[in-house]
């Protein structure tokens, strides 16, 4: 059992997830997607200037990076990882030159996740509060719907 599991009682109301962390996996997972491809794409475009498996091995942990860049983004340094990821990818254009575009996309689609997700977070910290005030005085109607 986890550590949530285990500390976990009847009555207990759920812990709520962050939507800035939501936003933030997800577009570090499409981007892994897209890294992967492009990868297959720069390997059949450039395998005769640049080594086949340098190409292949560099896509691969890129990918494998942004994936497990999901597991540390609710930390303040993941994020900083997220960013430098965000930078290599748009630094993938010398290699592929619409890279840059998708990687300037991208980078612009994280920042907005982060943002928004931020504030829809202040958003329902705010309603929680609101929402535990009202049935601290009444109590005798239950949970408000």
């Amino acid at each position: 059992m986890t550590k949530a599991q285990r500390e976990w009682r009847p009555g207990m109301p759920k812990k709520r997830r962050s939507t800035k962390v939501m936003f933030a996996s997800t577009v570090l997972l499409l981007e892994a997607f897209v890294v992967f491809f492009a990868t297959l794409t720069v390997f059949g475009l450039r395998r005769d200037e640049i080594s086949p498996p340098v190409i292949l091995t560099s896509g691969a942990i890129l990918s494998v990076l942004l994936v497990f860049t999901c597991a540390v983004v609710t930390k303040r340094w993941g994020l900083a990882v997220g960013w430098v990821l965000q930078l290599v990818i748009i630094a993938g254009g010398f290699l592929e030159p619409a890279m840059f575009v998708v990687g300037l996309a991208f980078a612009i689609t994280w920042l907005y996740g982060l943002r928004q997700g931020a504030r829809v977070d202040r958003e329902n910290v705010e309603r929680d509060r609101l929402q535990a005030e009202w049935e601290k005085a009444h109590p005798e109607e239950g949970p408000a719907v």
